[in-house]
């Protein structure tokens, strides 16, 4: 099959499938009568699912948000009986296309969440879908234990997606993939089968058969497969650490016990959904260090890979190359970690784990002493500070944002970012691969990615918005495929097939396989219900395309410049590429709205996924009221405009001034108010730290969000309870939790009345009236603040007084940011 040059960027109809209508209406009506949960046909919520973190879209018919397990599995009832087609969905940030459909998208992850059960002695938990990866381990932090895997985006990634995908992440070079860490699934199928699924011995088997029903016929029809394709399965399989492409048939091979979980996981959501997972766990090392080694090219740091390897049994091997580290230079990020680099062009990130400092610290200098380098090789960077290690990594997991937004303007995308090959070959397969970027103009992508395991990610310079560059797009696709089979490797080493790559498996695997893989996809969804168009009968590459050739956005006058975006607000619009940051629930400040709420539509990317549908560009886009849209006002309407995204976000996505843009346009003729809160996202806190050092002031700068209030958010009508709820995710229980004699200082308006205000039982103080106290001597050791003097409002103008107040902030916001000083307490 030779690739054609179609550019089609066709989306389904929202009330057909395959050409069969759906009766929406009475899907509906069903859904919010039959469902426990939240049922959204709005143009919002649709808009805001509309894609993931990949180069395609597809806009969902409806989003359910269930209640609870037994919610959702409702819901894939109802929508069985109209035949509508279900996706489920976790925390979005799949780059294959996975994660976007026309289809009803289940997201479990605003309240289906919960740790069920851990097991210590067995070193085994059950989980729901919608779970955070940082917030399981954190919940099991108290038994020493975690979940092994650690994709870059573990702060936001669920579990069930982790599932679905069968994600990795770096750690994967110690525990293995997600596969290899699931021991039993409750899954449920499209005609309502509901069971858990797991390693089946021959008793089991039996077991199973003679019950009888559609559990049987379903372990049957496995077996069925297997027998029929058991060479094929036996020796068409790369055996490669990073194999995650296509299903795995492999797990149900009899040497393998027949293991229905594992050969689930990774199916993408098409063949059931997954309810809740038993995981093994793995004990938390205690010490740990790291050395990074610096090397001329990255070709020269994968060709050492082997070698690395044969010594003392790193539990993480990464590297990354100059071109990454001269975009962070360049974008002025993450500089801190690529100060604790040695020198060279290219990198490579080796971590040991044990529970003996010494004993980790020998095998690292062991692994110099087999590579020759010794400690003082200004090559090599050596650490067993945890806090150093964590900034070396930084640098590593930020590759696909800074990738994403070069400072020269060639956006990259994804495609072909996640291919695996043995780790052995790796050097010379990087070698051709950047031999085939030069043969189609590509450039000089960045190569980083999980070397250890052989694992290349990159970003690439391809064209998705004219018919020609689609079209060799496409084509690069298929030598691409070409080139990493011929390696013995992998189309997909973490991140899965989707729509990116569900095309190229017959390349890879070869028509038998791809065929088994169409058997077992009609055994368990004979109608092609489940996220159809992903791995099995996939739509082609070139379609569905978020951009693609027939894609013509309105491109607004603007009253903001958008200088880093060429004066474009569609262009400052499309930075957001999805990798989900906004979705975190502690650290940084980015997005408290979302955290207070749990909704998509109001985090960053949610707000940027409509402001995208906004403008146009697709015949489909389920918003169409332009600036007039209400879909817009109401997802911006609970922005606070705290900036966090303008640092915190990797591709810079700047919604307070978004927000203001829209907001100017939609109320023309209107006086609105702007708030910023700009400590955190433009002034920085260096000079604060710097003058509190110099005054012997030991502070401690929290790293809990926003305080909620943002100007005048907090103040305005139907905000208060949101403001409040953002307080408490951290910055109003720090306050309570300080010591009475701490100094309790924030320099904004906006921090200091909430913590006034928000039973903290504190009055915090601004940076200079703490400085002031200090010249006149010592300090009470209980609420020092009550010797700071301020002059009492009378009651009757405390209103005009906060007005006052208010007008001020909205004038600093719109100009003299130096005078405002907000967002991160001190205590």
């Amino acid at each position: 099959m030779e690739p054609q040059t179609s550019s089609r960027s066709p989306s389904p109809d929202r009330g057909s499938f395959d050409g069969a209508p759906i009766d929406v209406v009475g899907l509906e009506r069903a859904l919010r009568a039959g469902v426990r949960g939240e049922v959204r046909f709005d143009a919002g919520s649709r808009g805001a699912y509309s894609t993931d973190g990949s180069n395609y879209r597809q806009v969902p018919i409806a989003v359910v948000v269930p209640r609870d397990i037994d919610a959702g599995a409702d819901a894939v009832r109802v929508c069985a009986r109209f035949g509508a087609p279900v996706l489920s969905r976790g925390g979005g940030t799949s780059l294959a296309g996975q994660c976007t459909n026309a289809a009803v998208v289940i997201d479990w992850t605003k309240y289906c969440h919960k740790l069920v059960s851990v097991e210590p002695d067995r070193a085994t938990c059950v989980v729901e879908p919608g779970i955070v990866l940082d917030e399981l381990n954190r919940q099991l932090s108290s038994y020493r234990l975690k979940f092994g895997p650690k994709p870059s985006t573990h702060s936001h990634c669920a579990l069930g997606g982790m599932i679905g995908n069968n994600s990795c992440g770096a750690s994967a070079q110690a525990y293995g993939k997600t596969v290899d860490n699931v021991r039993r699934l409750e899954i449920l199928t499209y005609d309502g089968t509901r069971c858990w699924v797991g390693p089946t011995s021959r008793e089991e088997y039996e077991a199973v058969l003679r019950s009888g029903g559609r559990r049987a016929e379903l372990y049957a029809g496995l077996r069925q497969v297997v027998d029929e394709h058991l060479a094929d399965i036996r020796h068409g399989y790369p055996r490669i650490p990073r194999r995650v492409s296509g299903y795995n048939l492999d797990s149900l091979l009899p040497e393998n016990g027949f293991d229905v979980a594992r050969a689930l996981v990774g199916s993408e959501g098409t063949l059931v959904v997954v309810l809740r997972a038993e995981l093994d766990l793995v004990p938390v090392p205690r010490c740990e260090a790291m050395v990074v080694l610096g090397y001329d090219d990255i070709c020269a740091a994968a060709d050492d890979v082997p070698r690395v390897l044969g010594h003392g049994e790193p539990e993480l091997l990464e590297a990354l190359d100059g071109r990454m580290a001269q975009l962070m230079r360049e974008e002025g990020s993450h500089l801190e970690s690529l100060d604790t680099f040695p020198e060279g062009d290219s990198w490579l990130l080796v971590q040991f784990g044990g529970d003996g400092q010494d004993d980790v610290d020998a095998r690292a200098r062991g692994l110099l002493d087999a590579l020759g380098r010794g400690p003082d090789d200004p090559r090599v960077a050596f650490s067993d500070d945890p806090g150093r290690e964590q900034k070396m990594l930084r640098a590593r997991e930020a590759g696909l944002g800074v990738t994403a937004r070069p400072p020269d303007d060639r956006e990259t995308w994804e495609g072909w970012e996640d291919s695996a090959v043995p780790p052995e070959r790796l050097g010379d397969y990087l070698r051709d691969l950047k031999d085939l970027f030069a043969e189609f103009d590509y450039d000089h992508p960045s190569l980083y990615g999980h070397f250890g395991q052989g694992c290349v990610h990159t970003r690439i310079p391809f064209d998705l918005t004219h018919a020609e560059g689609i079209a060799t797009f496409r084509a690069f696709l298929f030598r691409a495929a070409d080139l990493v089979v011929s390696y013995g490797g992998s189309l997909s080493g973490e991140h899965g097939d989707g729509q990116a790559r569900g095309e190229l498996l017959e390349r890879m695997f070869g028509r038998p396989l791809v065929d088994a893989f169409g058997e077992v996809k009609r055994l368990f969804d004979p109608g092609g219900r489940m996220n159809p168009g992903k791995v099995v009968a996939p739509h082609r590459t070139d379609e569905n395309l978020r951009l693609g050739s027939e894609w013509h956005p309105a491109d607004p006058a603007t009253h903001f410049g958008f200088p880093q975006d060429d004066g474009s607000f569609t262009r400052a619009v499309k930075r957001c590429v999805g990798i989900g940051n906004c979705r975190t629930h502690s650290g940084g400040v980015m997005c408290p709205s979302f955290r207070a709420t749990g909704e998509e539509e109001h985090s960053t990317r949610g707000r940027a996924r409509l402001l995208f549908e906004m403008l146009g560009g697709h015949d489909d886009s389920p918003v169409t009221g332009g600036w007039h849209s209400p879909e817009v006002r109401d997802a911006l309407d609970l922005c606070l405009s705290c900036k966090g995204c303008r640092s915190d976000c990797p591709v810079g996505v700047d919604m307070a001034t978004y927000r203001a843009e829209f907001l100017s346009h939609h109320y023309a003729h209107r006086l609105r108010p702007a708030a910023h809160c700009h400590q955190h996202a433009v002034l920085k806190d260096d000079a604060d730290r710097e003058l509190m050092r110099r005054a012997g002031i030991e502070a401690t700068v929290l790293d809990e969000g926003c305080c909620g209030l943002a100007g005048n958010f907090g103040f305005e009508r139907g905000h208060h309870g949101l403001s409040l709820a953002i307080g408490e995710l951290g910055v109003l229980p720090s306050v309570r939790a300080a010591p009475p004699g701490a100094l309790v200082l924030a320099d904004g308006f906006s921090c200091r009345t909430q913590i006034e205000e928000g039973g903290t039982g504190r009055r915090a103080m601004h940076l200079a009236e703490a400085l002031a106290l200090g010249l006149d001597g010592g300090l009470p050791s209980d609420r020092p603040e009550r010797l700071v003097a301020r002059p009492e409002v009378p009651e009757g103008d405390a209103g005009r007084a906060t007005a006052v107040v208010l007008a001020t902030v909205a004038a600093a916001g719109a100009g003299a940011y130096g005078l405002l000083r907000h967002c991160r307490s001190r205590t």
